[in-house]
């Protein structure tokens, strides 16, 4: 997983201030982010006014050792102080956040992505606020402007993955996993989500095609497909026949159909279907292999 301000800031003294890498209380897909984030490019402590620094770096060595009273008085003080930058008000939303103060959490979160709106970690941790208050929908969008600022960032796109199962957005729930898939090609965990999300896509595909069109072609050969899977040749040839009826120009179907007649021994019927291909597409590689078969097969009759 990519890292976010993991680098050691430095107090008003000089001592190195390590920033957080844990907190309870938010969701798993985001607790291994680092999150207090004083030392991102766009925004450092050393841009606070001197005598604010100390004050900082210990809210940040309160948070980091769970001290959220002392936290949120530190983080406050430098508000006061005069110290309104993205990260001050980013820290303070993550103590509220931890209490389960999520509006007032979002509200900080959103103060610093105004403050810096290149500020992809607010974007995030606003949307897991968002999530916790069950606005998924409003979530989804925070979310997609983390991902586009922290496009690497594995979390990023777990919680958008998570608001957008909850809005019913199958696309965008296959989209994330892929690009999970993508960032993390080892993770066994990230290839199993996305596998039932496709499957989510599929059927959410052929309820869509059944509303716009039961007698569709392409939802006949789907229907085809998932007879062959479970063992019924009968009814796959039906629904193929079906397709091809309504859209000669599948060659996938004229080709499925080849293979079916072929594992059945009807060998006029698969060079026929093998035929209906090839004058689709004359020079189909796939088809030329089938009648390959096909004639291997009646050869050893």
């Amino acid at each position: 997983m990519e890292r976010i301000g993991h680098r050691a800031t430095h107090d008003a003294t000089g001592s190195a201030v390590r920033v957080l890498r844990w907190w309870p209380g938010v969701r798993r897909a985001v607790a291994a982010l680092v999150l207090l984030v004083p030392t991102l490019a766009w925004g450092a402590p050393q841009d606070l006014p001197a005598a604010l620094l100390p004050r900082f770096a210990e809210g940040v060595a309160a948070l980091s050792s769970g001290r959220l009273d002392a936290a949120e008085a530190a983080f406050r003080a430098v508000l006061r102080g005069g110290g309104d930058r993205a990260y001050v008000r980013h820290n303070l939303g993550i103590v509220l956040q931890q209490r389960g103060r999520h509006a007032d959490a979002l509200a900080e979160f959103r103060a610093a992505s105004r403050l810096d709106p290149a500020f992809g970690p607010a974007r995030l941790l606003a949307g897991t606020s968002l999530l916790a208050m069950g606005e998924a929908r409003a979530a989804a969008v925070e979310l997609e402007v983390a991902c586009t600022l922290m496009p690497r960032e594995p979390a990023a796109h777990l919680q958008r993955a998570d608001a957008c199962e909850r809005i019913g957005d199958v696309i965008c729930l296959t989209d994330e996993y892929r690009v999970l898939v993508a960032l993390s090609p080892a993770s066994p965990e990230y290839a199993y989500r996305m596998g039932k999300a496709y499957l989510r896509l599929s059927q959410w595909a052929h309820e869509r095609m059944q509303g716009v069109d039961p007698a569709a072609a392409r939802l006949k050969q789907a229907l085809g497909r998932e007879h062959l899977e479970q063992g019924r040749p009968d009814l796959a040839e039906r629904e193929f026949l079906a397709a091809v009826t309504r859209d000669p120009g599948l060659v996938e179907v004229h080709l499925a159909l080849a293979r079916l007649y072929l594992a059945d021994g009807r060998w006029e019927e698969a060079t026929r279907a093998v035929a209906r291909a090839l004058a689709v597409v004359p020079n189909s590689t796939e088809a030329a292999a089938v009648q390959a078969l096909i004639a291997a097969a009646r050869g050893q009759r």
